[in-house]
């Protein structure tokens, strides 16, 4: 019980921000006394510290307790199919360092010492004084990473080598720290969830644009893994009606909305395809090629956003990706428009939001992942997730 009423102090400061303990007492339903004892414990573990006191008001100044970011650190891994990300993430959920690899196709046959070798220099990073305080490494990574290799143009053998990896287990061989691993655009929606607009929304749907379109759910403020670790997948969308035809079955999301699409168009044209995730997307020459991405991928986010809403009443939908910020506000205005289209007689229209986090969303999910095993007081948020 001590230790759950600490871990609730904690997720109160962290989700509300810097509080006096008398706002902490009346948030938690815990008395004074207990958040004087809690507080005390927490700061003299290094975990909290004071602020300045807060003047001005009748009576004596309140002093607001934070977060210490130096009182935890862990280490987020995205492994992507055209790059990988490595972040030492500090207490506050503030990246400190940040290692990247950039590739055409991950080969596992280098990328896991790539790997090995930033987890050491990630680690060294820290002084000495509190390398004790890293606590886990977290993995976000696609469950079928070598899928979908037409689309991308790899090799079948290629693909299939990553079929037999267990990437959790490869790299928990590298360290002693804990290590999890979760969906890469689960891991986006954790991030969210914990540090973005989840914060103010109970049921939501996920999306994230990056190579493939992907997704998470949250019903009831916690994220929902399904049996097989799918929940939310919308880029297995459907975007037609199935045929008795078995060779021309509709196609699904991913193929018209992700980011290699975009890319597809910008080489079709000559242009340089990085474009895609910076702010060239909106310019010259990319402009054109864009807005017929945008022409075709937001009607068909559209329909997966009226499907859902069918199925789960959300809230809202929150929609983030690896592109600019830019283009993020682009892409939902034209969602916004091409959800205009649908009938929602019957089904309470969600909202449409734009996330919070970006392309770290990723790596910073994973991060969380160790820091709230150890410090959160519902743990169940990822038990759904590893079971």
């Amino acid at each position: 019980m001590r230790q759950f009423n600490e871990r609730v102090v904690l997720q109160a400061i962290r989700l509300h921000g810097s509080l006096p303990k008398a706002e902490i007492a009346r948030l938690t339903r815990l008395t004074a006394q207990t958040v004087q004892i809690i507080i005390a414990r927490l700061e003299a573990d290094g975990l909290v510290r004071k602020l300045d006191p807060v003047r001005g008001k009748v009576g004596q100044p309140s002093v607001p307790m934070a977060l210490n970011p130096d009182g935890a650190f862990s280490i987020g891994v995205k492994i992507g199919r055209r790059s990988m990300d490595m972040l030492l993430v500090d207490f506050a959920g503030q990246v400190r360092e940040r290692l990247s690899l950039s590739y055409a196709f991950p080969d596992p046959s280098s990328l896991f010492d790539e790997i090995d070798l930033r987890l050491k220099q990630l680690r060294k990073t820290l002084p000495a004084a509190v390398r004790g305080r890293l606590h886990g490494v977290g993995i976000a990574a696609p469950l079928s990473l070598g899928g979908w290799q037409e689309l991308l143009g790899i090799a079948p053998e290629q693909a299939a080598r990553w079929a037999a990896i267990d990437i959790r287990a490869r790299i928990a061989a590298m360290t002693e720290l804990p290590v999890q691993f979760v969906k890469d655009t689960a891991a986006a929606c954790v991030a969210e969830l914990v540090a973005g607009r989840g914060r103010s929304i109970r049921s939501f749907l996920y999306v994230f644009v990056d190579t493939f379109i992907g997704g998470g759910l949250v019903l009831d403020s916690h994220l929902r893994g399904g049996v097989h670790g799918n929940a939310g997948a919308v880029g297995s969308m459907p975007l037609g009606l199935a045929s008795s035809d078995a060779g021309s079955r509709p196609a699904q999301l991913l193929s018209v909305a992700s980011l290699f699409n975009l890319e597809s168009f910008y080489l079709e044209r000559g242009l340089e395809p990085g474009a895609a995730v910076d702010a060239r997307a909106l310019q010259e020459p990319w402009l054109g090629a864009t807005e017929t991405w945008l022409r075709d991928a937001a009607p068909a986010i559209a329909l997966t956003v009226n499907s859902a809403a069918c199925l789960l009443d959300l809230e809202g939908v929150i929609i983030d990706g690896s592109f600019d910020a830019a283009l993020r506000v682009r892409l939902l205005a034209s969602v916004e428009r091409a959800m205009d289209g649908h009938s929602w007689e019957g089904v309470a229209r969600p909202a449409l939001l734009a996330g919070t986090i970006g392309s770290d969303a990723r790596a910073i999910g994973g991060a969380l992942l160790p820091l709230y095993a150890n410090f959160a007081p519902d743990r169940d948020l990822f038990l759904k997730l590893e079971s």
